[in-house]
């Protein structure tokens, strides 16, 4: 599926590609999901461990915090090693955090099993699967981003109510056992993961010394050589990106937005419990924003899409931010079961935009060769607001007993996350045109008197290579290959016979 010749070269937008996303739309269910379901068994865990809320919140708020801290670790592995290894390693440890977690006796043990071993985990098998799910989908890359951020709703209306029922008859310790099972799932979604095969670089056969096959067709062309004198290398984390004005701009953006973004739906069921909503109703808020979101992500990521929208993505993803904002401020005093249906409405609508849109914003930035960098990167910064956001809303919660600073918090900053957007990027648009604008007739011709004298110097020498500036598809793929970083590859070792591609 997907591995024979097709036509043309760079992403097949289909093929083994659709496998990629079912596993993708998996491993984001879980990774976006659990961090909140978990929030179901907050309140047994503060009457068995004698604890307040704020101190209960920190195993969410150091799961996430492990998935987005952890981002430069995932690229370095990733280059090193490829998706899928890392994918089931990760299956394996988030796995056995919380099933080490159903045998806690302290906060503490909580804190190192479920918030560190799981966040990490979880964290080893998201970013791997945005990166792969990047290699197999370019023209239709809107779309397959929004399927697969669609797994957080699915997987999020799923798991909260499934929690509470495991809580009402297992206790917390069974739900955190089955739970563990459970992601065991995200093994068998690394599993599937291949990295993308000789027909995303062509070559002749399989094996790694063959000549490549001219993209059009015409017959074998030699591998480009070296530059003199080194050997080509392929950087574990590519820092360089953070020159980007551009780059800077979205991790400003995210930082802002990360730190009121997951404070309302941490809070919800508590927040619908403490107001006199029944517990099975209050974990059902979740599942209502989790069905807006469902319909939500999928949407917008086909809206994006659009040939018209697709340029403007950033100033889309920054309407959704301000949505989510002044959702927040204006439910902030929401206490009737009916107003927070409505909240959960119009939250999980504007929460599903961003989901949506957020990584094709990156995409779309950085490029493909630099896009594990620039995730891992930007997933660490998001890891500092989200260790000050909820934590920091949990201990207001514990010293005002009072939700609407909370949700007028969260919202402001959400809201001013998406005025930054839109403003920085209408001013980095703006320079950049200015700076791409065309010149003058004069220094054209100016230009153009001086290009046909080096030529006529030249004479009969050999044609100019093709240019290089920038990287081509075929070319950012291979280096974002797990086989890009391997020793053998860096050395230009000689072809040896038998050995074959690892598929």
């Amino acid at each position: 599926m997907g591995a024979g010749p097709r036509r043309g070269a760079g992403p097949p937008d289909g093929g083994w590609g659709w496998v990629v996303l079912a596993a993708c739309f998996v491993i984001t269910g879980f990774a976006y999901a659990f961090p909140k379901a978990v929030s179901v068994f907050f309140r047994a865990l503060m009457r068995d461990f004698g604890a307040g809320y704020s101190d209960t919140a920190w195993v969410s708020s150091i799961m996430l915090a492990m998935l987005y801290g952890t981002g430069p670790v995932s690229s370095i592995l990733v280059t090193r090693f490829g998706c899928r290894p890392v994918m089931l390693v990760g299956g394996l440890l988030a796995s056995a955090g919380l099933t080490l977690a159903s045998f806690a006796t302290r906060l503490l043990e909580l804190y190192l099993t479920a918030g560190v071993l799981t966040g990490l985990g979880l964290a080893l098998n998201f970013q791997p699967s945005l990166i792969m799910l990047g290699l197999y989908f370019e023209r239709r890359r809107p779309l397959a981003n929004g399927l697969a951020a669609a797994g957080s709703p699915v997987f999020l209306s799923a798991l909260s109510p499934l929690g509470q029922l495991l809580l009402e008859r297992f206790g917390w310790r069974g739900g955190f056992l089955l739970f563990g099972g459970l992601l065991l799932h995200c093994c068998a979604c690394g599993a599937v993961m291949r990295p993308p095969g000789p027909a995303r670089a062509p070559r002749v056969g399989h094996a790694r010394g063959e000549e490549a096959e001219a993209a059009d067709g015409t017959g074998p062309r030699p591998r480009a050589a070296p530059p003199a004198g080194r050997a080509p290398r392929r950087r574990l984390l590519d820092v360089a990106v953070c020159t980007d004005r551009a780059f800077l701009v979205y991790v400003v953006t995210k930082f802002l937005m990360a730190l009121g973004l997951f404070v309302p739906a941490i809070l919800l069921v508590n927040y619908a419990k403490d107001s006199g909503v029944p517990d099975a109703e209050a974990a059902f808020l979740l599942s209502i924003v989790g069905f807006v979101d469902i319909v939500a992500r999928p949407a917008c990521g086909a809206l994006a899409g659009l040939a018209r929208l697709r340029p403007h993505v950033p100033y889309l993803f920054s309407l959704a931010l301000l949505a989510n904002g002044l959702t927040d401020l204006s439910s902030a005093h929401a206490r009737s079961y009916g107003t927070l249906v409505a909240f959960c409405v119009a939250f999980g609508l504007s929460y599903g935009m961003v989901g949506a849109l957020q990584f094709e914003v990156l995409m779309a930035t950085v490029g493909a060769p630099r896009f594990p960098s620039a995730l891992g990167l930007v997933l660490l910064v998001e890891a500092v607001a989200v260790l000050i956001g909820p934590p920091s809303a949990g201990r207001l919660v514990d010293a005002l007993k009072n939700y609407a600073i909370i949700f007028y918090l969260a919202g402001s900053e959400v809201a001013l996350a998406g005025i930054f957007m839109a403003a920085a990027t209408f001013c980095c648009l703006r320079r950049r045109r200015s700076q791409d604008a065309p010149a003058s007739p004069a220094s054209e011709g100016r230009a153009s008197d001086t290009e046909e004298a080096e030529v006529e110097a030249e004479g009969d020498s050999d044609p100019p290579p093709a240019s290089t500036e920038m990287p081509s598809r075929l070319e950012a793929l291979e280096m974002l290959s797990p086989l890009a970083g391997s020793p053998e590859l860096e050395a230009e070792a000689e072809p040896r016979p038998g050995h074959e591609e690892c598929v």
